[in-house]
């Protein structure tokens, strides 16, 4: 039997490194043949991300084209190109009212295209300042800016579909499974957490009487903080994919106490409420079971586990469901 260090790969991990960049290379194929199709000049498409999206500079055209590559089982064509139209919709309302954010490319029609199975959306090309560190403080004091003005977005969004509600149900039936992913205490202890939360991010009605007085508008839906492109000409917020009707709160789940309070500061200065502290108590219960339940996506991207478990082990030591009664 071979030593585990005497150089030797590992043939499986050689298998998955290969699925990956099929994955990555059948992204960038669909993309570059949608673009032409669409009249645009490709002739050097670069990479510029590769994660849970494929995002691809169809250079020399100023396009950026975004491609979903790793999702839940229960993901299908039309309901990704529902919530990739609406993030569309979004973005395009708030460029014309001076948002500073990444807008969908004037150059091709403002709607999902799909191609080789494959959803995708294209975005103004935007030079990256890759010097810049973001300063998630002074980001989460933004946030609030970005608020006051989805505040008066006229479309209809559903209320916490951000909260993938049936992803996370139908991820704790898979990770029975896999308790190599997640152990049966962790999961019994999820399950018996979600039995009290599901009904409150389900029903707008259940989620008002649990917190009557709190006002629901339209929230970016995934983490704003840490969503704002470094542009060489300023900072832009970007990926609106999740955007949903909810409490402010559910854009500071997990943040922590010091990004809170960068908020605060900046929704006195816009003259809206403060965070609830009851409210944010469910977003980061709700936001805690998303990371579990994003365990399942581990077959599709490896490394996954190694940036989800230090929340899950966080996660471990809170109130049971964050102290939300059931």
């Amino acid at each position: 039997m071979p030593r585990p260090d005497d150089g030797r790969s590992d043939p499986g991990d050689s298998r998955r490194r290969q699925r990956i960049a099929q994955r990555t290379s059948a992204a960038v194929d669909a993309a570059v043949g949608a673009g032409r199709a669409l009249g645009l000049t490709v002739t050097d498409a670069e990479v510029l991300h590769d994660l849970f999206s494929v995002v691809v500079h169809l250079a020399p055209s100023p396009v950026v084209a975004r491609i979903p590559t790793v999702l839940p089982r229960s993901a299908d064509l039309g309901s990704l190109a529902v919530r990739q139209q609406t993030e569309l919709d979004v973005t395009r309302w708030l460029a014309d009212r001076g948002t500073p954010v990444i807008p969908p490319s004037p150059l091709v029609p403002r709607e999902p295209v799909q191609r080789d199975g494959l959803s995708m959306t294209f975005w103004q090309f935007v030079e990256e300042d890759r010097g810049n560190e973001p300063d998630y403080e002074a980001n989460a004091e933004l946030v609030a800016d970005l608020h006051a003005v989805l505040r008066e977005f006229p479309g209809r969004l559903s209320f916490l579909s951000a909260a993938e509600p049936q992803v996370i149900t139908d991820s704790l039936a898979l990770l029975e499974e896999r308790p190599d992913l997640l152990g049966p205490d962790d999961l019994d202890r999820a399950r018996r957490e979600w039995q009290i939360l599901e009904p409150l991010v389900r029903s707008r009605a259940a989620f008002e009487r649990a917190f009557p007085g709190i006002d629901l508008q339209p929230v970016h839906g995934d983490c704003p903080p840490a969503n704002i492109f470094s542009g060489v000409d300023g900072k832009l917020w970007a990926d609106f994919e999740l955007v949903t009707l909810g409490p402010v709160e559910w854009d500071l789940a997990t943040l922590g106490p010091v990004l809170g309070s960068a908020y605060n500061r900046g929704a006195q200065r816009n003259g809206m409420r403060p965070l609830n502290e009851d409210v944010m108590s469910f977003v980061n219960a709700v936001g805690m079971l998303r990371v579990v339940s994003t365990l399942t996506l581990t077959p599709q991207l490896p490394p996954l586990p190694d940036y989800l478990n230090p929340a899950i082990d966080r996660w471990r030591t809170m109130p049971f469901a964050c102290g939300i009664a059931g």
